[in-house]
């Protein structure tokens, strides 16, 4: 059986400050406030007419709504005829869509942060990795 190194003080310190701040923060939550928000709040008509007419001028969903069928005359009547509501809705789907996507630039960025942690990881704690033909 192997025998498990002794653990640094420097590790020991630095567990025992995360462990002690995450239970203070978990003791004492940050104070919050609330209020009432105004009767009109995000109901701004031209504010959400805009955020569709930027997305509805990108090519790509251009393209996609002439291969539907729907002509630019067509879609300002649509776009006319919906109530304050269901503009405001739309508007609010549309921010959480990025109709060119990113790529995955974001998830490229996330491996990498990740992998650079494992090995600052490994260098501080002394593990080493070889690989060795049988």
């Amino acid at each position: 059986m192997r025998k498990m190194r002794p653990v640094s003080i420097f590790v020991q310190s630095i567990v025992w400050t995360l462990v002690f701040t995450t239970f203070m923060m978990g003791w004492f939550p940050p104070e919050s406030t609330a209020m009432l928000a105004p009767a009109d709040f995000g109901l701004n008509r031209l504010e959400d007419l805009q955020k569709v007419q930027r997305v509805l001028e990108s090519k790509m969903v251009q393209q996609r709504l002439e291969d539907v069928g729907l002509t630019a005359d067509e879609i300002q009547g649509r776009l006319a005829r919906l109530s304050d509501a269901q503009l405001h809705q739309m508007a609010n789907q549309l921010d959480a869509l990025m109709p060119g996507g990113d790529g995955g630039l974001g998830i490229v960025v996330v491996l990498l942060v990740i992998a650079i942690l494992v090995v600052i990881l490994f260098y501080l704690l002394g593990h080493r990795i070889e690989v060795k033909k049988n």
